[in-house]
């Protein structure tokens, strides 16, 4: 039991290293923390429901996990083939369209759930 403990705390170190790594060297990681803070501020200021939530947190794990394996793919292309190569940008843009699409329709979700709560409270304001 305890090397099974042992080898899952081991598996978490691994993850939070590849965290650091992507904040290190990924501008982009920033900018996706800096959204994900603000949209969490935002959620909490207009008392989204448990299952907006629920909506609201899935959609921001799937552009963290689109993030994180473009960069996986991208340091491992660079690992394989430091040169330039056709094939490497091509598998390159693609991973980094995977993220773009993802970012966007998270942004379209992020309209659709925030939008009119945030709507009523400006107009409230006014």
């Amino acid at each position: 039991m305890f090397s099974f403990l042992k080898s899952r705390w081991q598996s978490i170190q691994y993850a939070l290293q590849g965290i650091k790594y992507a904040f290190r060297t990924q501008p982009n990681t920033w900018v996706h923390a800096s959204i994900s803070i603000a949209v969490l501020a935002l959620g909490i200021w207009l008392s989204i429901t448990p299952l907006e939530w629920a909506v609201i947190l899935l959609t921001m794990a799937v552009v963290w996990a689109a993030e994180f394996f473009n960069t996986a793919l991208e340091t491992a292309l660079d690992l394989l083939h430091p040169k330039p190569h056709p094939l490497v940008k091509t598998a390159k843009d693609v991973s980094a369209a995977a993220v773009l699409i993802t970012a966007f329709i998270s942004v379209l979700i992020g309209l659709l759930i925030l939008g009119p709560p945030l709507w009523e409270r400006v107009l409230v304001m006014f």
